[in-house]
């Protein structure tokens, strides 16, 4: 009951029901899968039209991603969403009429047919264009759709301009939709679909991150209610699924707060799984599997026609651990667009996209970084704020001084008035970006200094050379400080700077030219890797029947700039080729775990 309910939310000290199952803005949690999707999807919007797919589990957090893509579609993006497709062909076109707002003649409202509802449908996509307007239409439970529906939404797709189809359609449904699009008689249609994308479960260390973050958003300020061993139990049975989580966790602090108990046991969770998933719950003792009546997932295909020569290397990369302090989320602002569609989904706050999973290789290479000829500095572990907030006050550093102190690991020596000058003459760039945030630092890998704001707000340099889940190796004037990272986010507003090198070949002052340059020479390293992974299926990638052309160089890089979480321009710049070299693990300097 409520009254219960509300009684075991002050037995555990919480202020809100953690685990309710409406999405609530608040409770929002993007798992590395949840930002793929998502990134999928805002590629997909800009690719020049076709179809986008995004599929998965009930509860797996379809409806999460689909209303954080429709905060983030521009102002000049007409947007429809159909969540009931179970329509005929006639019923389906007038609903889209309906969601773009499309001015109908009476003998189409009176007397529907195909003909006379795609003719006002193309007029209006066409004025729509022709007025710098994007129109994307979203379907929901997608898996419903007949076979003549999906040929007539393939039909709209076929008008279009020499630079691209004037409707993006997105289908989002169950894995059985995926099924449903690998029929002979949808081949034409599979064919247009340029980016699909499987919403995996949560894993187990994700699905103790979301359980903790919830407990932390409704209050709970002491330890989880549940200890390791409860948490794998968790996993096994709610399968990572996190509507399934949120249903038995919810049971079963009810469960607990009637014995009495602080910390839910395994007795209680099998209960609780019972009593919410009835013959769907695990058998007491049973090993944990995945159940899913859909076969296994494919390689992840970021998008068939322009991501196929890369996907056979994306798959095996992992993203480094998340930082969970929101101080460091620092994404773009989501944008007014797309409101009126949004608004019938439950509303959740979108998250920056910047966690797409790093993955793909390049094969640059650049010369090996020299042993840092630096004197080691001493360490003192900062473990207190006043330690730290001491250290920042009393540093007199300068930004040439910091860049001074980054050259030795580079293998180049900046001793001049002019730092950056004295690198690009050896090679070497500098490179100042703000705000990006840590989890960016990570995926890159490398040292570099923050600015921190100091005494009356000065800026601070600190050489970064090493990060954990909750500290960071800071250097300011030759003393090493080990910094909690929530102590670090009262200093540190986002400015990150580092050195980088060009392709070989490649090493004059940046402009559009060696932007271009960089750009072709990246893409032949992707083009390279894509041959070899056809030459020895590596990839069943390779042969996919959807790849219908070669991709440009632009493309390609714009593929691997979505696969490193990047935004998507299409040229090799400083932040691209950094992550190229990362991944193709070309000998650059790395960060490192700090010293106990």
């Amino acid at each position: 009951s409520k009254y219960a309910q509300r009684m075991y939310e002050k037995f555990f000290g919480l202020s809100r029901d953690p685990f309710s199952i409406a999405p609530e803005p608040r409770y929002l949690f993007m798992s590395e899968r949840h930002r793929e999707a998502l990134a999928h999807l805002l590629y997909g919007m800009d690719a020049g039209g076709g179809f986008v797919l995004l599929s998965g589990d009930i509860g797996a957090g379809k409806t999460t991603v689909c209303r954080c893509f429709l905060e983030q579609i521009p102002d000049n993006c007409n947007v429809g969403y159909i969540f009931n497709p179970k329509l005929t062909v006639e019923e389906l076109l007038t609903s889209i009429c309906d969601e773009f707002h499309v001015a109908l003649p009476p003998a189409a409202t009176t007397l529907s047919t195909a003909k006379s509802l795609i003719g006002p449908l193309n007029a209006f996509l066409l004025n729509a264009h022709a007025a710098g307007q994007n129109n994307v239409l979203i379907i929901d439970e997608a898996q419903n759709l007949s076979s003549d529906v999906l040929e007539q939404l393939r039909l709209l797709t076929n008008l279009e301009t020499n630079e691209r189809k004037l409707l993006q359609i997105i289908l989002i449904g169950q894995p059985e939709l995926r099924g449903i699009l690998a029929r002979p008689e949808l081949e034409q249609l599979a064919q247009r679909v340029i980016a699909r994308f499987h919403l995996e479960a949560l894993s187990p260390t994700e699905t103790t991150d979301y359980v903790a973050h919830r407990l932390a958003i409704a209050g709970l300020t002491g330890p989880l209610p549940f200890d390791k061993k409860a948490m794998a139990r968790v996993y096994a049975l709610s399968r990572g699924v996190p509507r399934r989580i949120n249903l038995l966790c919810g049971r079963a602090l009810l469960g607990a707060y009637a014995g009495g108990k602080t910390q839910v046991d395994r007795a209680t969770l099998d209960k609780a799984a019972h009593e919410v998933f009835g013959a769907d719950a695990p058998a007491p003792g049973a090993r944990q599997q995945r159940a899913s009546a859909d076969p296994p997932s494919p390689p992840r295909t970021w998008a068939p026609v322009l991501l196929a020569s890369t996907v056979g290397v994306l798959v095996g990369a992992a993203l480094v651990g998340a930082v969970s302090l929101s101080a460091f989320n620092v994404g773009r602002a989501p944008v007014a667009a797309g409101k009126a569609a949004a608004e019938r989904l439950p509303a959740v706050r979108p998250q920056p996209v910047a966690s797409a999973p790093p993955a793909a290789a390049s094969t640059a290479s650049a010369p090996a970084p020299a042993a840092s000829g630096t004197q080691a500095p001493s360490t003192i572990a900062a473990t207190s704020r006043a330690d730290f907030l001491a250290a920042v006050s009393a540093s007199t550093a300068t930004q040439n001084q910091a860049w001074r102190a980054l050259g030795p690991l580079w293998g180049v020596t900046l001793d001049s008035s002019d730092a950056c000058s004295a690198a690009q003459n050896q090679g070497v760039f500098c490179y100042v970006k703000q705000p990006v945030s840590l989890l960016l630092i990570r995926q890159l890998d490398r040292p570099g200094f923050l600015t921190l704001t100091g005494k009356n707000g000065q800026p601070v340099y600190a050489l970064l050379t090493a990060l954990t889940t909750d500290t960071a190796t800071l250097t300011l004037d030759k003393t090493s400080l080990v910094v909690p990272l929530a102590v670090l986010a009262e200093t540190w507003g986002g400015a990150f700077s580092t050195l980088w090198r060009r392709p070989p070949g490649m090493d004059g002052s940046p402009n559009a030219q060696i932007a271009e340059a960089s750009t072709r020479w990246l893409a032949a390293q992707l083009n390279t890797v894509a041959q070899k992974n056809r030459t020895t299926d590596a990839s069943p990638i390779g042969s996919d029947p959807q790849l219908l052309r070669e991709p440009t160089a632009r493309e390609r890089v714009s593929a691997f700039q979505i696969a490193q979480g990047l935004p998507p321009d299409g040229m090799a710049g400083p932040l691209t080729m950094m992550q190229s070299n990362r991944a193709a693990e070309v000998p650059e300097p790395k960060l490192l775990p700090p010293k106990p």
